[in-house]
């Protein structure tokens, strides 16, 4: 009984197709046809563009998702406020070096999936790519690289865009919110977690659909093993456990083959054989960064244009927080360059690198007095706990500096097909004429590296 209430009200939430209201929710799934239909849906792609304004109302609704979150949860925002005025212009005006203050998990965990949403959003409104799966295929990184455009730029519009949070609640203009983590992570290793979640459905997900008929077990592993596509879904008023690509999940059908062990390919496959040099390359990256005695733990992007058969421009932007500091010590470093690259055996599986880069590194610390900080709060009992942080300035110190820096490296990346390619290993060593700021010394230093490489333009 309980079965069949809860299958009706999911018909009625979500008339879309995937919760199959056209049959009876208690009812078996009919037999299959003598001529199975194929499992995925014909990838024929329709001549028309993006879907904006379903795709500007899906935006909106998980951006008024999240601030609304932030607004229930967060004292500080709703004690910032909300406009466009001088709260504003000193948010934006007070962005510096790597760190915002968020914990690990939001940094890394959150905001990633942020970005996969983002991504999952633009392509549920990408009629032509819309029913790509994961692949070596080239619709499947053009669709990926379409949506990671998108990503970057919602990302973009939620920390410092007229409906973000430098608008709402105007947090960046107050320690320790300034870094800028969140803007190269968010969209960078968001796409990570986009290709991810896309071969977790092909060589997971479908391969137990395959085995089973059970709607739970369908239910579950759809939604449980994608969860930012699950609530892409959610934001664009579909099922979580929708898919452009296959049928719901009462009438999904698996072919013949698949049900002999084989997987569906949706895209064709490029051959192994078919490398090529790509003529533009972004790679999102992280690491650890050795300062003297101090570690840096951070990550970030780089891209490459290549001008010659073996050679590329580089524009890279990383950055990392200082680990290991004395108590009531906090530190970060920001380096942005572009050099060239020699890369000796671009087309090859295995492409070694050389690189020199020029360009900046700003290093930021701040120092807490526990002595001022108890007489300030002390002073200020009628405040909110949650915002303490608002009085930061009454007991910290900070310094920082600006320095040119520069960066020899060398690395080596193996080619997984002609569009992705897995960065084994980078290694750096840094050198600039920053001053020593509280006891560190940011005069060398060195980096290992690991991280995906978008080849783009091979496909």
């Amino acid at each position: 009984m309980w079965t069949e209430i809860l299958l009706t009200c999911l018909t009625v939430l979500f008339p879309t197709g995937e919760g199959d209201p056209a049959k009876s929710p208690a009812s078996p799934d009919p037999p299959a046809r003598s001529a199975a239909p194929p499992a995925v849906v014909s990838q024929v792609r329709p001549a028309t563009g993006v879907e904006w304004r379903g795709l500007a109302e899906s935006s909106v609704r998980f951006i008024g998702v999240m601030h609304a979150f932030r607004w229930a949860t967060e004292p500080g925002t709703r004690a910032g406020g909300i406009g466009w005025g001088s709260g504003y212009s000193r948010s934006l005006g007070a962005l510096h070096g790597w760190a915002d203050g968020d914990p690990f998990y939001v940094n890394y965990v959150g905001h990633p999936m942020q970005g996969a949403v983002g991504g999952y959003l633009f392509q549920l409104h990408d009629p032509r790519y819309k029913r790509v799966e994961f692949g070596r295929g080239r619709d499947y990184w053009k669709a990926r690289l379409r949506s990671a455009a998108f990503a970057w730029a919602f990302s973009e519009q939620f920390e410092i865009g007229p409906l973000s949070e430098a608008s709402i609640g105007h947090v960046q203009r107050d320690f320790p919110q300034q870094g800028f983590a969140d803007h190269i992570v968010t969209p960078a290793i968001g796409l990570a977690w986009t290709i991810g979640e896309d071969a977790l459905d092909r060589y997971l997900v479908r391969p137990i659909e395959v085995r089973t008929g059970n709607r739970w077990v369908r239910l579950a592993v759809r939604s449980f093993f994608n969860p930012a596509r699950s609530f892409a879904n959610l934001m664009d008023e579909k099922a979580p456990w929708y898919r452009d690509s296959r049928a719901g999940i009462l009438s999904y059908r698996p072919s013949v083959a698949n049900r002999n062990g084989a997987t569906d390919t949706p895209v064709a496959d490029t051959p192994d054989s078919a490398l090529s040099v790509a003529p533009f390359e972004f790679a999102p990256v992280s690491g650890w960064r050795q300062f003297g005695d101090i570690g840096c733990a951070g990550g970030g992007a780089e891209a490459a244009w290549r001008v010659a058969t073996d050679w590329q421009i580089v524009l890279a932007v990383n950055g990392c927080k200082m680990t290991g500091l004395q108590a009531n010590v906090s530190a970060d470093a920001l380096i942005y360059q572009i050099g060239p690259r020699w890369t000796p055996s671009p087309a090859g599986k295995w492409s070694p690198y050389a690189h020199l880069l020029l360009g900046g590194i700003k290093a930021t610390q701040e120092r807490l007095d526990p002595a001022m900080k108890r007489a300030v709060l002390a002073a200020n009992q009628a405040l909110d706990p949650a915002l303490d942080y608002t009085l930061h300035e009454q007991y910290t110190t900070s310094e920082e500096a600006n320095s040119l820096a520069l960066t020899a490296g060398v690395g080596v990346d193996y080619q997984l097909n002609s569009a992705l390619a897995l960065r084994v290993a980078n290694l750096e060593y840094l050198r600039s004429q920053l001053p020593v700021i509280g006891g560190v010394s940011y005069n060398y230093g060195f980096q290992a590296s690991a991280g995906l490489v978008l080849r783009i333009g091979t496909w």
